[in-house]
């Protein structure tokens, strides 16, 4: 009997503090995924995390020396090698934050190239919405990797406020989409609200009854 190999689900969540929202909604993004993934017989997934925040100085110390230290390479190793990532980094300044663009930095070369990406994005205001599609997108089509169309932004009145539950709905959006796009199944065929019109003549004819 073959043994099937375990999909490798990589998590890139560069937040700052403890607790912090951006690790939160990785995890959120994650369980949303796998969840998904479960629905397309994908066998098992394994999900490595990357705590960018625990190797903040060995990424530093990278960029300044070219080397990468053991516990630091044990993560870039996991990201080369994933199936697919989930990424999520706070918005500083309009982008992404600069300890993310460091870990990023120190990717060995083509490591995402045809990498499935699922990106996600926190900050203080719905204004910085636009830093997904204005600083991730093209770093990441940069790197060669397969963006998800659908990603998700999460402002801090997301949490905990009515918003709360379409941001959980925009998190289950997302990770039915992205374990559509890695599993490689087809779009749901869309329903055409058209396709069953009934004819002017036969509306004037009911009017005449």
């Amino acid at each position: 009997m073959t043994t099937r190999t375990p999909f490798h689900l990589a998590v890139i969540t560069a937040g700052v503090t403890e607790p912090s929202s951006t690790r939160l909604l990785a995890d959120r993004l994650t369980e949303a995924t796998v969840r998904a993934l479960a629905d397309h017989d994908i066998g098992e997934v394994v999900v490595e995390v990357v705590d960018v925040r625990d190797v903040a100085h060995d990424v530093t110390n990278n960029v300044l020396t070219g080397f990468a230290s053991p516990e630091l390479q044990v993560r870039l190793d996991a990201i080369a090698e994933a199936d697919a990532l989930v990424v999520a980094t706070p918005v500083y300044a309009a982008s992404y934050s600069g300890l993310f663009k460091m870990l990023v930095d120190v990717l060995p070369k083509d490591a995402l190239r045809d990498t499935p990406v699922l990106l996600g994005a926190t900050g203080g205001t719905a204004r910085h919405s636009l830093a997904i599609d204005h600083a991730l997108r093209p770093l990441f089509a940069y790197l060669g990797a397969l963006v998800a169309p659908v990603a998700v932004f999460a402002a801090s009145e997301d949490w905990g406020s009515v918003e709360a539950g379409r941001l959980g709905e925009r998190i289950d959006r997302a990770g039915r989409a992205f374990a559509a796009l890695v599993s490689g199944t087809p779009r749901e065929a869309r329903v055409d609200p058209f396709e069953q019109v009934t004819p002017f003549a036969a509306m004037l004819s009911d009017l005449r009854a």
